[in-house]
């Protein structure tokens, strides 16, 4: 069954791979049409998770919102704030007239799957975008993307295989039993390195303390991005968000680590990274 399942998981993987980085390079509604569909799918794998507490989230007010904050990252069309404030009061008053158990635990599910779900992943656009105001740049978001996205990859895999070969020391027991801080230096060195390794390719416009620092975030937030969401499918007592991809869950399993990362990212860029 293990050898099964690993075959599966590697053919899946070379199918999406390249219509992932394709995405990436195409850029602009191809991008974020992926990003929001991306969206919409963790959204709804979250909220067929909280049936098992017997929580109802807002699902339409939900997949509006996490549509509204992808598009927004792209065409700006209203301040952000504001968009946030429209959203909390929508989710707020909608409640008052349904009659689906806890309003506290419906109100609360459907914020945490609008902001920790869509408003994080606004900034993987954000980031696809940080150089689209000058277009000969406009690559850059790309090669950047990707290769955040890639070393989110390598660093779950070097984690995966550090931890299986020399853990020994539980990292999040309650959490993660399998996970060790072990796995994790080696998820965190690899971040690194492969960072170090993709500023030396396709990121030379990145000094080598940017390449570097961003590495650190995929290492450490990244990871614990992970551990986030293992977290509330052990709260909600399920092993993947779905099985939607074969050998590999859900959506929202394969998106975890960048769910939480991209937000970082994107604010070191903001105020760290000089075009």
């Amino acid at each position: 069954m293990k050898k099964s399942n690993t075959a599966v998981r590697i053919i899946v993987s070379v199918i999406a791979i390249p219509l992932i980085i394709g995405a990436c390079l195409l850029g602009k509604y191809y991008f974020l049409s992926f990003i929001s569909i991306i969206g919409l799918i963790s959204y709804h794998e979250l909220a067929e998770m909280t049936k098992n507490k017997h929580v109802s989230p807002i699902r339409s007010i939900g997949y509006v919102s996490i549509l509204a904050l992808t598009v927004n990252s792209y065409l700006r069309f209203i301040d952000n704030y504001e968009l946030t404030l429209i959203i909390a009061l929508c989710v707020t008053l909608v409640e008052l007239f349904r009659n689906r158990g806890s309003a506290i635990y419906n109100i609360g599910a459907t914020f945490i799957g609008i902001f920790y779900i869509g408003l994080f992943l606004s900034s993987v656009v954000a980031i696809r975008e940080f150089y689209a105001q000058y277009e000969s740049f406009y690559q850059r978001g790309a090669y950047l993307i990707i290769s955040v996205m890639v070393s989110i990859w390598i660093c779950d895999s070097a984690a995966f295989f550090g931890g299986s070969a020399l853990g020994r020391h539980k990292l999040f027991k309650r959490v993660s039993p399998n996970k060790s801080w072990e796995g994790a230096v080696f998820g965190f060195i690899a971040a690194i390195g492969s960072m170090i390794l993709a500023r030396a390719t396709v990121l030379d416009f990145l000094s080598v303390n940017d390449a570097v620092f961003i590495g650190v975030i995929v290492g450490s937030v990244g990871q614990l991005g992970d551990l986030v969401e293992s977290l509330i499918k052990r709260d909600a007592g399920v092993k993947d968000s779905s099985n939607l991809i074969p050998g590999h869950g859900g959506v929202f399993d394969r998106f975890d680590s960048l769910i939480v990362s991209a937000p970082v990212v994107f604010l070191y860029l903001k105020y760290f990274v000089k075009i």
